[in-house]
C-alpha cells in the first residue's frame, strides 16, 4: 500500500469533515476508511493540528523552517567554537 502525504491544509480539512460528520452521527472509524486514512493517524492528526485554522498553519509551517535554520546555525557555532577552543588550548 503506497503511502499518500497530505500537506497541512487537507489535514485540516479532513478534520473538519469528519468532526461535521461526527456530530451528524457517523462512526470515526468508518469516516477514517472513507477518507483513507487510519484512526490512529486521525487521532494523532487532532491531537497535533486539531485547533488550527488555515493561517495559523501557515504560520506554523513558517516558524518550524525557522527554527530548523536556527538549529543549524547553532550547530554550525558550536562547531567553530570548539575548533577555537582547542586551537587556543593547543590541542591540535
Amino acid at each position: 500500500m503506497s503511502r499518500k502525504r497530505f500537506t497541512m491544509e487537507q489535514i485540516i480539512g479532513l478534520l473538519r469533515e469528519v468532526d461535521v460528520k461526527v456530530l451528524q452521527g457517523k462512526n470515526i472509524g468508518q469516516l477514517c476508511r472513507e477518507t483513507g486514512i487510519s484512526e490512529q493517524t486521525y487521532y494523532r492528526w487532532r491531537k497535533e493540528y486539531g485547533g488550527l485554522k488555515s493561517d495559523q498553519v501557515k504560520r506554523l509551517k513558517e516558524l518550524e523552517k525557522e527554527n530548523l535554520h536556527l538549529k543549524k546555525a547553532v550547530a554550525e557555532l558550536t562547531v567553530d567554537k570548539l575548533i577555537l577552543k582547542e586551537a587556543m588550548e593547543g590541542n591540535y
